[in-house]
């Protein structure tokens, strides 16, 4: 998989521009989600996201591949190049981490993390409806 970044056209989200993620990733992302079972896709912001029990517990942004898991995880991750994820500078969302890009490439490796992320929001109490 080549490397992704270089992407550049805008998409806008109250007040804030962001880029389109690349066409790749996107298409990886269906690739991938395709194999974890009872991941309900929909879009967040405009990016393919996967959610379990009300939670988006994985999703692109821009050009990157986030994830949403509990600290134990979330710091064995980091150990493998994971990094915080923050969709404005200064602005982290706790809990998730930008999956390094040598994982993305590699299915066998990426999907138990995501099955980790489904189960921790699965843990997670019902979020309430709208």
């Amino acid at each position: 998989m080549q490397a992704l970044g270089c992407y550049a056209p805008a998409v806008s989200g109250g007040g804030m521009t962001f880029r389109k993620a690349p066409p790749e990733l996107v298409d990886r992302f269906a690739e991938v989600m395709g194999e974890v079972p009872d991941a309900e896709l929909r879009k967040m912001f405009g990016y393919p996201a996967a959610f379990a029990n009300g939670y988006m517990f994985t999703g692109l942004h821009e050009d990157r591949w986030v994830i949403r898991l509990p600290d134990d995880d979330g710091a064995e991750l980091a150990a493998m190049g994971a990094t915080p994820f923050e969709p404005m500078p200064g602005r982290p969302m706790r809990g998730f981490l930008i999956v390094p890009p040598s994982l993305v490439a590699q299915s066998d490796a990426l999907i138990p993390w995501l099955e980790r992320a489904r189960a921790h929001v699965l843990s997670l109490p019902p979020k309430p409806g709208r």
